[in-house]
């Protein structure tokens, strides 16, 4: 398996990285974005197997800047700050919401965005401004839908149902408490990449 160890590369709202492989050709970059508190820090940690990769906090907001990791040189993560509540001032939030933005439209190396979904709540218009934006630049968008393992398997299966209507897509359920998620979302990625 292609993601089986991530190394932490910098912290930051601007100057971003640009990473190239032997032959100079940029490495491919996978956004992870969401609401604030969806689950990313705990995601990367399970997906890569490394208990404190990204740091993990029930406080939302408390990722504030872009975090790189980088996968075996050959693939850039970038977790995003969350959008929506955030325990953070105001311009705080709007010094990263900026550089979201500036991200997402100035890297040419953005290859896929993983949109993670809380399970237990419904899209935001955030997440709909997100999945347009990716819609219209042709960028691949992969909704995975977090925290499956605090539903019943039969509210998971109509949360899977509602949102495979509203994406036109089928999301991947994940849960931090089933290693064999780490399979299902590697073999997605790798079909993508």
């Amino acid at each position: 398996m292609l993601f089986d160890k991530a190394t932490f590369l910098l912290s930051t709202l601007d100057a971003f990285p640009l990473l190239k492989d032997p032959k100079g050709v940029p490495l491919p970059e996978i956004a992870l974005a969401g609401r604030s508190n969806v689950g990313k820090s705990s995601l990367i940690n399970h997906f890569f197997g490394q208990k404190n990769l990204a740091k993990t906090s029930a406080t939302p907001g408390k990722t504030q800047l872009l975090n790189f990791f980088v996968v075996k040189d050959k693939v850039l993560f970038v977790d995003l700050p969350g959008y929506g509540f955030a325990a953070a001032p105001g311009a705080a939030v709007e010094k990263w919401s900026r550089a979201i933005d500036l991200y997402l439209n100035q890297s040419a190396s953005l290859r896929l965005i993983l949109l993670l979904l809380d399970s237990r709540r419904d899209l935001t218009p955030e997440d709909r401004s997100l999945i347009d934006w990716a819609e219209q630049k042709q960028i691949p968008l992969l909704a995975i839908l977090t925290k499956t393992d605090k539903l019943s398997s039969s509210e998971l299966q109509k949360k899977r149902n509602e949102t495979r209507k509203q994406l036109s897509s089928e999301p991947l359920p994940y849960s931090v408490m089933d290693k064999s998620c780490r399979y299902f979302l590697a073999k997605q990625i790798e079909a993508i990449l």
